[in-house]
């Protein structure tokens, strides 16, 4: 019988111990990203009916885990009009100077602690591809669903939102969850909400940024790790949390992504993203070539990013390199997409745009560009320099090793 007891009793704590123990879930995530990716929002433009839709379905999402409102009256939604600035890229007319809408949705849980952490991502994309940002030859009037750019990031809001309050455990800090608009425009979701903050800037702690966590490749599993260098104690912390995945870690915290306007508001950053693809920006970011599995692992990582941070007292801020005064400035470009987790000599092409200088060229997917005209290529700031050298009009050779092979092919800019 005391065998049988203890045998009982030891079920019994198990048993409990699940009840109350939480995780990430893979069927959670897959079911956002399947919603918020959907033909039925069309591409969730910044400013559409439709980019409303998945604002007013992530409110749903915070209200269904009890998330304190934190937007305009007693809700989620933190409204704000911006004018569009001049596009040439645009097609079809300009639309320079044209009233838009953006929506941030903001829940926020409270542990009654005297910071917070921000852990945030855009979820608009866009739309029907009339913007000028799409990598299509032939964009308008397509759908862009963003999956991965960027439903799995909010998706991955949702998620950490639904686990830290489900997890039945008093954390050190309270939790600010916002879903950005008009990133994919310039920010403007992520900077209006910096300048009309719900918490104040001084009591946060760090920002959390998602912005394309839902291409883990399976093989090489390389996570990027941005922002590292914006807190004295982020290298070590990262490099001492355990994962399967390989991390890599860049220490600015200036990035063409939503931490970017808490960075310049002297707040600690990392931005978590798991690598281009040759659906960026076009109608193929579709929610079947998410890796759900891959995604999960991602989030797991981030809550034990959290759990080593909860261990410190507040972060202290430190300003890394500036990209504005890095990067070279240049008016042409290859049309290329470049694999940003490649760590090899030359750019590793991860995608090429038909009809771009590239394409004409005979680059594939695949090859390692490793010299532009006379400028040898090392790195991707070798890469921006040489582009930087040339006009449009001009032409040059670019040479590129395939597999073993050195070809060569000649592009006009």
């Amino acid at each position: 019988m005391k065998a049988i007891y203890i045998i009982t009793a030891a079920l019994f704590s198990l048993a409990a111990h699940s009840i109350y123990a939480q995780s990430i879930e893979k069927d959670k995530i897959k079911s956002h990203i399947t919603y918020l990716a959907s033909d039925e929002l069309k591409g969730r433009g910044t400013g559409t009916a439709e980019e409303l839709k998945a604002a007013e379905y992530i409110a749903q999402q915070f209200a269904a885990v009890k998330l304190k409102p934190m937007g305009e009256k007693g809700g989620y939604l933190q409204s704000h009009q911006f004018s569009e600035p001049a596009n040439p890229h645009a097609t079809g007319t300009d639309t320079a100077g044209k009233k838009r809408n953006l929506v941030n949705v903001i829940g926020y849980l409270d542990n009654g602690a005297k910071h917070t952490i921000v852990i945030g991502a855009h979820y608009d994309h866009l739309g029907l591809g009339h913007d000028g940002n799409s990598l299509d030859a032939n964009p308008k009037d397509k759908i862009h669903n963003g999956a991965d750019d960027n439903a799995s990031g909010t998706a991955g809001v949702i998620e950490l939102a639904r686990y830290y309050v489900s997890n039945n455990r008093k954390e050190s800090y309270n939790f600010l969850f916002i879903c950005f608009s008009g990133e994919e425009l310039g920010l403007y979701g992520s900077k209006q909400y910096c300048e009309h903050p719900v918490v104040p800037l001084m009591d946060v702690n760090m920002m959390i940024n998602m912005d394309m966590i839902g291409r883990l490749e399976p093989t090489s599993k390389k996570l990027m790790v941005y922002g590292v260098g914006t807190a004295p104690e982020f290298v070590n912390l990262i490099a001492g949390v355990k994962s399967e995945m390989t991390i890599m870690t860049d220490s600015a915290g200036v990035g063409p992504s939503d931490q970017t306007s808490f960075y310049l508001k002297d707040i600690p950053v990392l931005h978590f993203f798991t690598g281009q693809h040759s659906d960026y920006h076009k109608p193929s970011d579709d929610a079947d070539k998410v890796n759900i599995d891959g995604e999960k692992m991602v989030l797991d990582f981030i809550v034990q990013t959290i759990d080593e941070v909860e261990k410190l007292p507040k972060l202290k801020f430190l300003k890394t390199r500036s990209s504005k005064t890095d990067t070279p400035s240049f008016k042409v470009t290859l049309g290329i997409m470049p694999d940003y987790m490649f760590s090899g000599v030359g750019v590793h092409i991860d995608g090429v745009t038909e009809g771009k200088p590239a394409f004409k060229a005979g680059l594939q997917k695949g090859d390692v560009i490793v010299k532009l005209g006379e400028h040898s290529i090392k790195d991707m700031q070798a890469y921006m320099k040489a582009l930087s050298m040339f006009k449009k009009g001009d032409t040059t050779t670019v040479k590129a090793l395939r597999g073993n092979d050195l070809i060569e092919g000649e592009v006009t800019f």
